[in-house]
Order: C-alpha cells, then sequence, then structure tokens
C-alpha cells in the first residue's frame, strides 16, 4: 500500500493505482473524455489535468500512477483554466446543434462545458465540416462525423473489447475523422457498444433516432433475455412503448457492454403474431374464445383423459417463480413427473447432476475466467453468449489468462488463445479423451497409480491438421496452477451428450488430483437454464437439483405444498413426445416452448402432437406449436411479468416489469392458478414475491436470498459442492467417421433461437439465413460466397445462401437454427447429431429435380 494526498485528503491505495482511482474512492470528480475503467489509459483528452506537488507540469491523473507520499491538487486556478481551454479548442468545430441532437440531455460535452467551460469562445473561425449530412454506418448505427471530438473511446472498444475492428480512423490532427471501412460497417457485429460509449452525439442508435429525449424515458433496471451471460440492461419506455436500451457501467456482468441481441433485439415483445385471446380447437381450427369459455372447455377436456399420462414443458427463458410453479402445478395437479425445459435435447441428467453437483462454481464469471488457464470447451462463445466472449478476450490480453480452445467450431476468440484443439463434429469426447490421457503421459509425479493404462482406456484420437494437438492443450493445463472449465451447452445436443459429460467428468477429476484450483462453468444460450435446473423443472430431479428419488427430500415438499408427490420417475421430452405417438399421453401442457419448430425431426413432432388427446399450450406468441393446440393461452412476454433468472454463474438477477401485458394475455403465474382450479387444486403461494420466498426456503442453493437483498448485481445461489461419483475413467465413445459433410448448429451472432426472429430491428441487420462451410469445401463442390445452395440429408432439404468461411475446418457445415423460414429440424433425426449431409448448387438441384419430373410423365416423348 502506498499513501497519497489528494486535496489535502489522506487515504492508502494499492501499490498501481492512479491518481484518477484514488481520487474516485475520496469522491473527488475529475473530469475525463478519453477514459474509460476497462481499457487502458490513452491520456489523450487531457481533461484530467492535475497539480502533483514537486512537477513541473501538469499530469494526466488517468495515467499517473500513485506514488508514496504523493501530493496531488484537483482544483487550482491553473488547472480550471486548462480544463476551459480544452473545451474552448473542442466546441471550436462542435456543431451548437442540441436541439435536435439525440445525446441532448445526457451529453457529457454539455455536461463538462456547464461545469468547466468558457461563458465566451476566442474562436471566430468557421467551422471545420466533415459531412453535410448524417452518414448510415449500418442498419443500427447512423453518425454525425461533425460531432466527434477525437476521444477514441469508439474505435478502442470495437477493437479492444468487442474485437471487432470495424471502426478506424482516418488523417490526421484536427482533421481526424473515426470512420467504418469505405464509410459501411460491414465487418460490424452491430452491439452499438461505440454507441454506448460515445460522449457525445457523434455515433447514434438509428431505431432510437428522435424517438425520445431522456427525460421522457421511463427507466427500468432488468436482465437480458437473450442468453445466459445475465447482462444488466436499462430498458427506456415512452408512454408505455419500448425506446430503447442501455447498460451501466457501475452494475452488470457486462459494465456498459452490450450484443446486438441485448442492444436491439428487445423490440421482440411488440411483434405482431402475439396472441391477443384465449383459442379453443372448434371444427379443427382455432377460433378467440373468453377466458371463461376457455376454462369450461379445458375443464371437460381434461375430465375425459384424467385416467392417462400427463406430461409439461416449460422454456428456460421463463422465470425462477414461473419455473418453480409449473413443476409443482404438474407434480401436484396434475399427478405427474415428466417435466422437462428443453426442446432441443434430453438431458442425460444421470451423468450432468453428479457433473453439476461436484464442479459447478457459483462464483462471478470475471473472478474465475481470472484463473492461469481457461479451456473453453465446445460450442461458439462469440455466437452464442458474445459478452462473455469480450470478458474472456479482456483476461487473455490485460490479465495474461491462458485460454485454450476445444470444439468443432471456430470462434474469434481462437486469435488470442495459446492452444486450440479443433475436433471433428460431435467428437469433444474424443477431444477431451485425448487431453486426459495427456495428462496422464505426464503425470509422473503424482502419488498412486491413478493414470495407470490411461492411454489403453481413452485412446489418442489424432487432431484436426490445422490445429494444436492434443498434447500442447495438456501442456499448458499443467502449467497453470488454477484452471476453469466453461462448457457450451451445444455439447448436450448429442446422443454423444453422456460419453461427453463423463469425459468432462474424467478430465476435471484429473485436474484435481494433479492440485488444480479447480472452477466451472456451463455457457448456455438461454437466459435461464441454470435456474430451471435448480427449480426442478426435470424429470428425474425435485427444486434443488435433489434427486426424485430421494425420500426426505421429497418428504421436505410434500409438507410444504401439502399434497403428495408421485414417486414414480418421470420421463423426459423426447419420451413424452413418444406416449404421444403411441396414443397414450392424456394432456401435454407446454409453456413458452415451440417443440415443433426447435426439436429435430419436424415430421415426427408434428405426428406426435397431433396423436396428444389434449395439446395445452401457453405463449406470448403464435408459434407453430400453438397453431396444432386444443387450447391456447395469451401468456404475459418478457418486460410484462417481474421474477428473476439465475445465469450462468449461478448469479439471481430481477427481472422487472416495464410494460403491461399485451392484450387479454395474463401473467404465467395467474394462468397456472386459473388451470389448478380446473383441476381442483390451489397453488399456494400464487404471488411472484412470496414463491421467491418459498424458494429461498426450500431451495437449499437459495437459502437466504431476498429480493430485496438481490439488489442492482443481483446475488448468488450457493454451491454445496459434493464428492464426484461414477466411473473415475470412463472410456470415449467410438470416433465418429468424417468421409463426408456433416451439419451442427447453433446460435448466430444476431440471432438467439428463433424469439428474436420477432424483432425488427434484428431482422434489418440479419433477416437471411446461410450456410456456412470452409473454403476447401466450397472450392471442391464448385460453390462460391453468395451461392444459392441446398443441404440436403436422408430427412430433408433446405435451401440458403453460402457463406464461406475461411477459418472453417474441412467436412463442417453450420447451418443457425435461428430461421423459422428454414425448418432446419426437418433435416434431423431424432438421436441423430450432428446430422450427416449432402451441399449443392440450388439450381443444379432445381434442374435435376425438373428432369426427373419429366422422366416420369406418361407422355414424356425421351
Amino acid at each position: 500500500m502506498v499513501s497519497v494526498t489528494i486535496d489535502e485528503r489522506m487515504l492508502e491505495v494499492e501499490a498501481g493505482s492512479t491518481v484518477l482511482q484514488a481520487a474516485e474512492r475520496l469522491g473527488i470528480d475529475i473530469p475525463t473524455f478519453c477514459y474509460l475503467k476497462r481499457l487502458p489509459a490513452l491520456a489523450s483528452c487531457r481533461m484530467c489535468l492535475v497539480e502533483i506537488e514537486g512537477q513541473r507540469r501538469l499530469q494526466p491523473s488517468c495515467a499517473t500512477a500513485v506514488t508514496d507520499g504523493m501530493v496531488v491538487r484537483t482544483n487550482t486556478q491553473l488547472i480550471d483554466e486548462t480544463r476551459s481551454s480544452m473545451l474552448d479548442m473542442l466546441l471550436a468545430n462542435h456543431p451548437l446543434d442540441c436541439p435536435i441532437c439525440d445525446k441532448g440531455g445526457e451529453c457529457e460535452l454539455q455536461d463538462m462545458v456547464m461545469a468547466y467551460g468558457p461563458r465566451t469562445s476566442r474562436f471566430r473561425d468557421a467551422k471545420r465540416v466533415f459531412h453535410s449530412e448524417d452518414i448510415r454506418l449500418s442498419p443500427v448505427i447512423i453518425m454525425n462525423v461533425n460531432r466527434c471530438i477525437q476521444c477514441q473511446r469508439c474505435v478502442r472498444m470495437c477493437e479492444e473489447v468487442v474485437g471487432a475492428v470495424a471502426l478506424g480512423t482516418v488523417e490526421k490532427g484536427m482533421d481526424t475523422a473515426v470512420t467504418g471501412f469505405e464509410g459501411s460497417l460491414a465487418s460490424c457485429d452491430q452491439c452499438g457498444n461505440c454507441v454506448e460509449v460515445c460522449p457525445v452525439g457523434a455515433l447514434m442508435s438509428f431505431p432510437y433516432r428522435y424517438k425520445a429525449r431522456p427525460w421522457d424515458l421511463v427507466e427500468t433496471d432488468t436482465v437480458c433475455p437473450h442468453c445466459g451471460t445475465g447482462c444488466q440492461l436499462t430498458v427506456g419506455a415512452r408512454k408505455g412503448e419500448f425506446m430503447r436500451v442501455r447498460s451501466k457501467v457501475e452494475h452488470g456482468i457486462n459494465r456498459e457492454t452490450l450484443c446486438v441481441r441485448g442492444r436491439f433485439g428487445l423490440d421482440f415483445v411488440g411483434s405482431q403474431d402475439r396472441i391477443k385471446r384465449p383459442m379453443i380447437r372448434r371444427d379443427g381450427a382455432l377460433v378467440p374464445v373468453s377466458w371463461d369459455e376457455a376454462g369450461d372447455y379445458l375443464r371437460r377436456r381434461l375430465s375425459a383423459v384424467a385416467s392417462k399420462a400427463a406430461g409439461g414443458l416449460a422454456s428456460p427463458r421463463l422465470p425462477n417463480e414461473v419455473l418453480y410453479q409449473f413443476q409443482k402445478l404438474m407434480r401436484t395437479a396434475f399427478r405427474t413427473n415428466n417435466i422437462d425445459c428443453s426442446s432441443r435435447w434430453s438431458t442425460p441428467f444421470d451423468a450432468l447432476g453428479p457433473l453439476v453437483a461436484a464442479f459447478y462454481t457459483r462464483a462471478p464469471l470475471e473472478e474465475v475466467i481470472g484463473n492461469d488457464c481457461v479451456l473453453v470447451v465446445g460450442g461458439n462463445v462469440t455466437d452464442e453468449n458474445p459478452v462473455t466472449e469480450y470478458l474472456l478476450r479482456d483476461c487473455a490480453r490485460r490479465r495474461q489468462t491462458g485460454l485454450l480452445m476445444l470444439s468443432a467450431r471456430p470462434s474469434r476468440l481462437d486469435a488470442d488463445a495459446r492452444a486450440v484443439v479443433r475436433v471433428p463434429p460431435g467428437g469433444e469426447a474424443q477431444g477431451l479423451a485425448a487431453v486426459v490421457s495427456a495428462l496422464g503421459a505426464a503425470g509422473q509425479a503424482l502419488p498412486g497409480d491413478v493414470f495407470a493404462d490411461m492411454g489403453a482406456k481413452t485412446g489418442r484420437p489424432a487432431a484436426a491438421t490445422d490445429s494444436d494437438g492434443p498434447d500442447r492443450l495438456a501442456a499448458a493445463l499443467l502449467e497453470g496452477r488454477s484452471v476453469t472449465v466453461l462448457v457450451s451447452a451445444d455439447l448436450l445436443r448429442s446422443p454423444q451428450a453422456r460419453a461427453t459429460l463423463y469425459q468432462l467428468n474424467n478430465l476435471l477429476q484429473v485436474l484435481r488430483a494433479l492440485g488444480k484450483g479447480l472452477a466451472m462453468q456451463f455457457l448456455f444460450d438461454r437466459a435461464n437454464q441454470l435456474g430451471a435446473w435448480d427449480m426442478g423443472v426435470l424429470p428425474t430431479a425435485l427444486p434443488g437439483l435433489w434427486a426424485l428419488a430421494n425420500d426426505a427430500a421429497r418428504a421436505t415438499l410434500e409438507r410444504a405444498w401439502g399434497v403428495e408427490i408421485p414417486s414414480e420417475p418421470g420421463v423426459d421430452f423426447d419420451a413424452m413426445l413418444e406416449l404421444c405417438d403411441r396414443k397414450r399421453m392424456g394432456a401435454l401442457y407446454i409453456v413458452g416452448s415451440d417443440p415443433l419448430m426447435s426439436y429435430p425431426d419436424r415430421g415426427f413432432v408434428q405426428r406426435a402432437l397431433r396423436a396428444a388427446d389434449l395439446l395445452i399450450v401457453q405463449d406470448a406468441f403464435l408459434t407453430d406449436t400453438a397453431g396444432l393446440a386444443d387450447v391456447v393461452l395469451p401468456a404475459a412476454s418478457y418486460g410484462e411479468e417481474s421474477g428473476t433468472f439465475t445465469n450462468n454463474e449461478g448469479r439471481t438477477q430481477k427481472v422487472c416489469k416495464f410494460r403491461e401485458p399485451a392484450l387479454e394475455a395474463r401473467d404465467n403465474l395467474a394462468i397456472f392458478d386459473f388451470v389448478a382450479a380446473l383441476r381442483g387444486q390451489a397453488l399456494r403461494p400464487s404471488i411472484q414475491g412470496e414463491i421467491f420466498g418459498e424458494i429461498a426456503q426450500l431451495v437449499p442453493a437459495y437459502e437466504g436470498l431476498t429480493q430485496d437483498g438481490l439488489g442492482a448485481d443481483g446475488a448468488f445461489t450457493k454451491a454445496a459442492l459434493a464428492p464426484p461419483v461414477g466411473e473415475f475413467f470412463a472410456l470415449p465413445p467410438a470416433p465418429i467417421a468424417a468421409d463426408r459433410l456433416i451439419l451442427v448448429t447453433g446460435n448466430c451472432l444476431f440471432h438467439n433461437g428463433y424469439l428474436s426472429e420477432r424483432s425488427k430491428i434484428l431482422n434489418t441487420v440479419a433477416d437471411d439465413p446461410y450456410v456456412e462451410m470452409s473454403a476447401p469445401d466450397a472450392t471442391q463442390l464448385g460453390l462460391a460466397d453468395g451461392d444459392q445452395v441446398v443441404v440436403r440429408s436422408a430427412q430433408g432439404e433446405l435451401t440458403a445462401k453460402l457463406k464461406v468461411n475461411k477459418r472453417f475446418p474441412r467436412g463442417l457445415v453450420f447451418v443457425p437454427e435461428n430461421y423459422r423460414s428454414l425448418r432446419l429440424n426437418s433435416l434431423m433425426r431424432r438421436g441423430e447429431y450432428p446430422c450427416p449431409v449432402e451441399v449443392e448448387m440450388a439450381h443444379a438441384a432445381f434442374e435435376i429435380a425438373t428432369v426427373a419430373v419429366a422422366e416420369a410423365r406418361p407422355d414424356n416423348p425421351i
């Protein structure tokens, strides 16, 4: 610690702290323009100059480290005159168009001039003008270059935090201008972080432009619904209408950064396909009815199917309170444990449960990724969890964290990684086994025979030719004293998921045996997937992830609920569909999910849903699944009811209401009460705050939490880590044949599931589906970037534009799962993922089909 005196006030700070940071601790305001907390100091704006005793010139406080005994003054006459002169120079060329500037009312230059600026300007020359009109850099970003004050925040944010390098500067001195390449932002993420950090109105949000003033907005702090990172959002609404999203530098895991989906994708709440009234099926068609009519119809239908099995599926985008109440409704009123929370995979909880119990680390992501090594397994962080990518890049560049990647798909983080192991699609289990084997080969100094016959058990699959080998990744893990493993939820899609989880368990146990400090978290692409598991929306686990077979846990819940819970294990959603298809499912209750669009084998799903005796769909939007329902119940969307999400870190955060439910839609909790009453049950408690209180009482990880105690940054649930169980070295599955093209899917950067496709703004950014593959594969097939291609599997085919990715490995085809028009699940077969496919030019496929039809005609003259 070193001692410093600032404006006659003394304090001790850590060595290496800057004068600006020390002043902030004392509550002394020093103005800045170019400074950003998360970036190294630039010291170009000269607004933060201070006097330091013993130094002849004023020094920039943002870049000056404190030394022991330093004496600093921040408010002398010389400093005031210097700040005033700097502001006068900025205003010399700055247009005085505050009345029409979107930044008016929250402009840092306005605030600085009012606080420190000159009352009159000494400059009389004509103002410099770059362009007479604003430049539309992208569908969501518009620029007025004349307002720019050259702070460089936008350029540095884009390059150093986001990693997109879409902005840069041209010319020099007073003629310097920030711009995109050739006046566009073609390589941009469209995240709008440049707009967020711009202190003036140089960069603006086009969708928000001229819609409102800051003082017109009612702002609500909430959490993003688009992925499991759990970014803090501040939603601005005007007269109940959604206007914009911003973030706050002092709150949230994201600290003033958002991705394109979080900043521009919340307008989906006003989608035109909102369900306006309850609907029931009459004469084969859905017709709108009143809630009373829907209740009478549903009561009769529920009575008719009471003797048959029931099942429920709830979306992991729903708040904890809704998910908790849903599983309670299914277990008490419907008397079933057939409950699931994913329509994209069937969770192998026998392998997942012990892994979560033994290793899941509920702690700040910024803390766990500060370990010596961070291994990212599977998926593509850039597309699935963009803000997590920003944090990982920051750790790799500024904190020298060793970033390691093991995946089938490349990501932008590969450029910052020390080792990249590229595995074939679906080959994560073999890749992990190879790393474990390499660790075993280097573990001679370990006690006992932990690694005996490791190679024989795990095998040694070869690395791809364009990536590092598992030995290099293992060597990096051995060098680090502490290791964090981040696991993509994409791994759960595959029938190999169980084997992959076992190999992940092997790796973590080996690292623990090597004496490494360990942390593990999942990178979920849905906002409340961890919360859904915690709430017990699973066929074999109760709230708190207690096994259903745990009599004591079941008895505790039964006492609290006042109802007996069925002891028979439930089945997952895939098995529920099987029951439907075999005419053995009475009532299937789906809340906020669209399995007809997302679950593999669309034809089978459609047939199964139609075969259910009674299909109840509760949703905000008229989905494909709702179109098959017997009863449709209009529910509140995101932002129309309050609750909590539990993000990937295990942090529980408030999700706040910022608008009223549309038309006749009701809160999800009110609908559950409505349905329970039809079954002769009463769900108590039924109010959101009281339900949270019950969760805090009955779910150990949430014990002691209160809603008031969550605060702006939420509060962490507790990890009840248990010793790992199961076989130590599970054998990896046989390697997947890689002699043909293999299709994988996931989210693209601009969309998350099918919810974000309802955003008009996001559709202006990325409305065209695409097929992504490597340059060598495209060349071999005679294809070029931008061609219309057909992707064909044994199940079906789709047509989309080709996107050639030079970083893709050979044999890999990626199609984002975010475009309803593609009906991607039509290509996939149940139990088969990744999916073998063929790719060819669209017009060639059309010609072949035309010839085939012509040859089949009986009057064909050929």
